[in-house]
């Protein structure tokens, strides 16, 4: 491999996981078999020889699946890397999100067992221009249109999730393994046009005039500006809202609700994961529209009832919302 590419992967790496972070831990990736991952695994192994670990999952999805499991493992083998094959069974419901979920909670179970330090992921800049395209095209707010994070935690754990590859192109990554004299496996639902994403790609693919390494730097500066709106909604939470319990001893919140809409959903959002609730960014969205109007509003088992008072901490009239957990129907009060 050129020592060029090596050094730039290594320096994409670094940006998001420092050696000092490190601690010595190996990194896991998650390779499918496809181009994009196993020009991942070829670039970090190039960059981090023996402190890598490779592991493959396989949904039960397609019956070529277990072959593209054996050659990433064969790959792996041919230099060394200590591999793991991931079988998963899919509960009911949207294959394609059961699927994912079912990967990357396997992937954080791998990383805990396999004493990692953090899982990398092969999403390129081609996959970040599709994904803010198509949210673009559905009317995604700020958090969505922040597309594919170049660091986060796998949900529910505090694995870190690494994407290297968010500034190279996916015919770079080819022409990697390529080079390599390696055959990859080719996902036939990247050309399905059933699928949104298939058909978005071809369409980029007859765009020459828009450029995705551009794109993906969009995206990345609307993730900066979600990443304010998150410290003034976690600011907002501690200045504006207060824990209280009701008449009947049930818990709650009321919240002097005095910031921006896109702020104050956070922050609802929040209020009723705390009472045990579940929202979306959309349902409440839609509740502080109703409580701006000055009407009641149900979400995620919490009722929330809007009032305007005098707040002594401020010594202004302030809209006070007040949530509590919904009376259990059929409840007499």
């Amino acid at each position: 491999m050129q020592l060029e590419l090596s050094a730039r992967f290594a320096a994409d790496l670094a940006g998001l996981w420092p050696e000092e972070e490190r601690e010595g831990r190996p990194l896991g990736l998650a390779v499918s078999g496809g181009p994009d991952s196993l020009a991942l695994l070829l670039l970090a192994d190039a960059a981090l020889p023996g402190r890598i670990a490779v592991a493959s999952v396989d949904h039960g999805l397609r019956p070529e699946a277990a072959a593209e499991v054996a050659l990433v493992g064969r790959i792996a083998g041919e230099r060394g890397i200590p591999f793991t094959p991931i079988k998963v069974d899919l509960a009911p419901g949207n294959l394609q999100a059961q699927a994912r979920a079912a990967r990357y909670a396997a992937l954080a179970r791998w990383a805990g067992e396999a004493g990692l330090g953090a899982i990398a992921t092969a999403h390129h800049a081609d996959d970040q221009a599709e994904t803010l395209l198509m949210r673009l095209n559905r009317g995604s707010g700020i958090a969505g249109l922040a597309g594919v994070r170049p660091r986060s935690v796998i949900d529910g754990t505090d694995i870190a999730l690494l994407r290297p590859l968010l500034g190279w192109r996916k015919a770079e990554l080819a022409a990697v393994v390529a080079a390599a004299g390696i055959q990859p496996a080719e996902d036939p639902a990247n050309t399905n046009p059933a699928f949104d994403r298939a058909r978005m790609r071809a369409a980029l693919a007859g765009a020459d005039w828009l450029d995705p390494l551009a794109l993906a730097a969009s995206a990345a500066h609307i993730a900066e500006g979600w990443q304010a709106l998150e410290w003034y909604a976690e600011l907002d939470w501690h200045e504006m809202v207060l824990h209280e319990d009701g008449d009947s001893g049930a818990p709650g919140f009321s919240y002097c609700a005095n910031v921006p809409r896109v702020i104050a959903i956070e922050t609802i959002l929040r209020i009723i994961r705390e009472l045990g609730g579940h929202a979306t960014r959309a349902e409440a969205a839609r509740a502080w529209d109703r409580l701006w109007a000055g009407e009641n509003a149900s979400l995620g088992g919490v009722l929330a009832v809007p009032g305007v008072e005098r707040v002594e901490k401020v010594g202004v009239q302030m809209r006070v919302w007040r949530f509590r957990p919904e009376p259990a129907r059929g409840s007499v009060n």
